[in-house]
């Protein structure tokens, strides 16, 4: 897959997708008083989609024919803003 393909599309649009959507279910089942559903919500799907998206990124990164500056870029952004969105 193309780097950009890869950082803008599944990382940093998918990423956000994915990461509001579980957390806006955390949300709503902390406050309906339901914290094992809210945790299980809030990191099955975040945590590994962050994972795949990061390893999808450095991967096309691995493959990219372009400036090698834009790769190492990709990578560090990729990496600072799932660890992020993993946090948060």
């Amino acid at each position: 897959m193309p780097l950009d393909t890869a950082f803008w599309n599944w990382a940093i649009f998918g990423g956000l997708l994915v990461n509001i959507s579980s957390s806006v279910l955390f949300l709503i089942l902390i406050t309906l008083d339901e914290p094992l559903w809210a945790f299980i919500a809030g990191y099955s799907f975040s945590v590994p989609y962050n994972i795949i998206a990061t390893i999808g990124v450095w991967r096309s990164a691995d493959r990219y024919d372009g400036d090698p500056r834009w790769a190492h870029i990709a990578r560090i952004v990729t990496l600072a803003f799932m660890a992020l969105l993993t946090v948060t």
